[in-house]
């Protein structure tokens, strides 16, 4: 009862703050939107960045001396000076079966340290959103995954690449959450699914484009650096997002009545009785199209790489805008085929098409087969369905269970 009145209290406070507040225009929406678009568009860069350039960095590591077979990963390696000029480096003995084993694994810590970074970015910018406000903490996140991108450009050894991927990963984390609480809170409810819509597939439009830029310019062991100073570029817009965006109206409102725009919610709240059982429902469902889905699909990029080779540089290009491609449709149009056929009906066809598609392609194709683009384009629409109507399919589900 004391809770209820207490939340009470800050919905009356908060109710008469807003009153006090001009209410957004229509312009500064569109700022908002777009900004919020372009900010997660140039997350994309960064998620593709790494698919496009492990087997090349790696590569120039070998061949420079930083990088052995029999020793993967050396934290002295991160003290070693920063590399501030670029140049050829002869193949090594032995390159191909030293390259064999090092690039998988590289390549996976590559991952494993971006969605590690992703996830502490989003809870530490997140965190930001509700102290200092969505735009400063929107535009905080664009400046830290450039900022990042860009010092990694100096990287000398696999481990100070791996360290920079991983605090540049921290921004992109933190854009989503302030990105869309920003716009979300800028729209009315009726326009919600569409802009969430709109900045899910935003990121996908980045993807292809970093690609595509690959598949234009030269991606190999020494000329692979420049694509880091590409995700750095942003670093612009997050002064244009200081200076420009207008800042959330129920953000100040809350500011304005001294209650927290949360009200009297806190992370721990969905990990207790009642709410645990739905939580971790969510929690499984949003997971499984990242590790069926994202994970898996990641490796088509480098396996076309291998098989490409020197006769096909721009293979990893194609695989990664072939995936991305249909990612951008699938995203598009995932939320209208979920309400079309219901959410778990859908949620259950898309999981069991994808892991068709996912097996056949791995059993039965290879990159040099004239269909393996077609599957591939094909398995990445049906991914970002997936996940475009995931969050929603989670809400539904949980509400129907409670």
């Amino acid at each position: 009862m004391e809770g209820r009145q207490r939340n009470e209290v800050s919905t009356d406070a908060e109710t008469a703050a807003m009153r006090q507040i001009t209410e957004i225009t229509a312009t500064g929406r569109y700022i908002i939107l777009i900004a919020a678009f372009l900010g997660w568009m140039f997350s994309g860069f960064q998620m593709a960045v790494m698919t496009l350039t492990a087997r090349s960095a790696t590569t120039e590591f070998l061949r420079s001396g930083q990088l052995s077979a029999s020793q993967m990963l050396s934290v002295e390696r991160l003290l070693v000076a920063p590399k501030f000029s670029v140049g050829t480096n002869p193949p090594v003995s032995d390159e191909a079966e030293t390259l064999k084993a090092t690039v998988p694994r590289w390549f996976s810590w590559y991952n494993a340290a971006f969605l590690f970074g992703a996830a502490c970015g989003g809870l530490v910018f997140g965190w930001l959103g509700d102290a200092i406000g969505r735009v400063r903490a929107m535009g905080a996140s664009i400046f830290w995954f450039s900022l990042f991108s860009g010092l990694g450009y100096f990287s000398a050894t696999p481990e100070q690449l791996l360290l920079s991927r991983f605090l540049a990963a921290m921004g992109v984390g933190g854009m989503w959450p302030t990105g869309v609480s920003l716009a979300s809170e800028a729209w009315s409810e009726g326009s919600r699914p569409l802009v969430a819509g709109m900045l899910g597939t935003s990121a996908n439009v980045g993807l292809v484009t970093l690609n595509g830029l690959g598949y234009v310019y030269a991606v190999g062991p020494d000329s692979w650096r420049w694509t880091l100073l590409v995700c750095a570029s942003p670093i612009f817009l997050a002064f244009v997002v200081w200076l420009c965006v207008p800042e959330s109206q129920r953000w100040l409102a809350a500011r304005k009545s001294g209650t927290s725009v949360t009200g009297s919610v806190s992370m721990a709240t969905v990990f207790r009785p009642p709410l645990l059982r739905l939580t971790l429902i969510g929690i499984a469902l949003g997971t499984i199209p990242i590790l069926g889905g994202w994970g898996a699909t990641q490796w088509f990029i480098p396996w076309a790489d291998k098989v490409g080779g020197v006769a096909d540089p721009k293979a990893k290009a194609l695989a990664g805008l072939m995936r991305s491609g249909g990612a951008v449709i699938g995203g598009l149009i995932g939320g209208w085929l979920a309400n079309l056929g219901g959410r778990r009906l859908s949620y259950f066809l898309v999981s069991l098409v994808s892991l068709a598609l996912g097996q056949y392609i791995y059993l039965f194709l290879t990159p040099k087969d004239a269909s393996f683009w077609g599957f591939v384009f094909a398995l990445g629409f049906r991914w970002a369905s997936f996940r475009r109507f995931t969050s929603a399919g989670c809400r539904c589900i949980c509400l129907s269970c409670s």
